[in-house]
């Protein structure tokens, strides 16, 4: 390991290389630590750098003019260095964690072996400066370059300490592409279900981390850790769904899983191919000949979606454009304007590409059964909305040629039968863009208002 040590070289940027020098001048350690070290080595760019450091909290105070405390109690001060911030935090040894969680107490130690053994894997147990090099006691340059997620030490007791931990291990799996080692495997098996101790939020944000990673596939491993059995056991029961019908091969949980492979990593995108077909457990019929149906499935996955997403605490426009991209996500139309227009109406044009992506994704995770045609039609509706774009034709009420001020204006009085004057206007021209004329939805719109509404 010496000479692979010896070997590593990391830029640091200038800013983190001031505050790791003004602490070694006065005596202390310091180094960058943990992802920004693993990242650097891997070749790819850090988010954060963090600095840990021999010096107490009130001595980093001291040596740096503008400081924020940050997380003063477990040894965090952020230093400012114009109007970026780096987090410093002393060397420290956590105490026992009595809910999974949190430790008890936090103590400060000058040895920085202690603090690289509280961390979670060896891959994030390197500490880096360029007077004395790699810092790497536990072997997380060689795990680096095998591929291994290893927890540092006793497996059980790092996931014991923070449950969170065993989530992480399968994130880091799919962003890096790197296998777990069988004894932490082991120990996510025995201690999967203390999960239920971690806030929605944390879950949340891992399991975002792991759908829009380079192998959101995945998720298929934490199913058979039990890992979504605690977390998101509305996955268990796709696994456990199958599909006789000629469009699948897989059952529901591996089609999804083929589903996310197939649709580019965003976040909107990646989460709908998640919960799309999450009803077909609930809507699924047999017919006599032994054939499947999951007619209307897509109610009821919009339906557990918005309960799902309430659950882990997504925000409302997430779930917002989530839960309507999985209603409308078995939703087929022939390639022609009106059909189109009426599908672009209903599902917004802000949603309409996603829409378009995401019955290809689904497409592509079936069987082969009718395939080509089903790809062509999607194509072809594709192109419509593209020439409907490029000629501006009307499909929602801000495109209409008339407004609520002009209804006023021609004697309609405000409130809800205009509002119900207005769709219906709207309506007409998504059926035939034509009639989107101003003098012609004036003349309309009194003669609906004559019949009492909608006309």
């Amino acid at each position: 390991m010496g000479n692979i040590e010896k070997a590593v070289r990391i830029e640091i940027p200038q800013r983190v290389n001031e505050i790791i020098t003004t602490l070694q001048s006065r005596g202390f350690e310091a180094y960058v630590v943990g992802g920004c070290v693993r990242d650097s080595i891997l070749g790819r760019k850090p988010e954060d750098w963090d600095i840990t450091t021999s010096a107490k909290p009130d001595q980093i105070k001291e040596l740096f003019e503008r400081t924020v405390d940050t997380g003063i109690e477990h040894g965090t001060v952020t230093v400012m260095r114009g109007k970026e911030g780096f987090e410093v935090t002393t060397y420290r040894i956590d105490g026992d964690y009595e809910d999974g969680r949190h430790p008890k107490e936090v103590l400060f130690t000058g040895n920085l072996h202690e603090d690289l053994l509280r961390r979670d894997f060896t891959i994030n147990a390197m500490a880096y400066n360029d007077k004395e090099g790699l810092q790497d006691i536990f072997g997380g340059m060689e795990d680096l370059e095998n591929g291994v997620i290893r927890c540092v030490g006793n497996a059980r007791e790092r996931f014991s300490e923070d449950a969170l931990r065993i989530l992480r291990a399968v994130r880091f799996s799919a962003q890096l592409g790197f296998d777990i080692h069988e004894d932490t495997k082991d120990a996510i098996r025995k201690l999967a279900g203390t999960l239920r101790k971690i806030s929605a939020e944390r879950i949340q944000t891992e399991l975002v981390k792991l759908l829009v990673s380079p192998h959101p596939e995945l998720l298929l491993l934490a199913y058979e850790l039990g890992i979504t059995n605690v977390i998101l056991p509305e996955f268990d029961r796709m696994m456990e769904t199958t599909q006789e019908t000629p469009h699948h091969m897989y059952n529901v949980g591996v089609h999804t899983i083929e589903a996310l492979k197939a649709i580019r990593a965003d976040k909107v995108l990646r989460l709908t191919m998640l919960f799309h077909d999450m009803g077909k457990p609930e809507y699924k019929t047999m017919d006599q000949d032994g054939t499947a149906h999951f007619k209307k499935h897509a109610i009821g996955s919009e339906r557990i979606v918005k309960d799902v997403m309430r659950r882990l605490k997504f925000d409302n426009d997430t779930t917002r454009k989530v839960s309507k991209l999985v209603l409308y996500h078995d939703c087929r139309m022939p390639a022609e304007g009106k059909p189109v227009r009426r599908a672009m109406k209903e599902i917004g044009q802000e949603l309409f590409p996603a829409y378009l992506e995401v019955r290809m994704a689904d497409t592509l995770a079936q069987s082969t059964y009718h395939r080509e045609e089903k790809i062509a039609n999607i194509k072809g509706v594709e192109s419509v909305y593209k020439e409907i774009l490029r000629r501006g034709e009307c499909v929602s009420l801000k495109e209409l040629h008339v407004n609520g001020k002009d209804l006023i204006s021609a004697g309609i009085m405000p409130g809800k039968e205009m509002g119900e004057i207005l769709n219906a206007l709207l309506a007409e021209v998504v059926d035939d863009p034509g009639k989107n004329e101003r003098e012609y939805l004036i003349s309309r719109a009194l003669e609906m208002e004559k019949r009492g509404g909608q006309g």
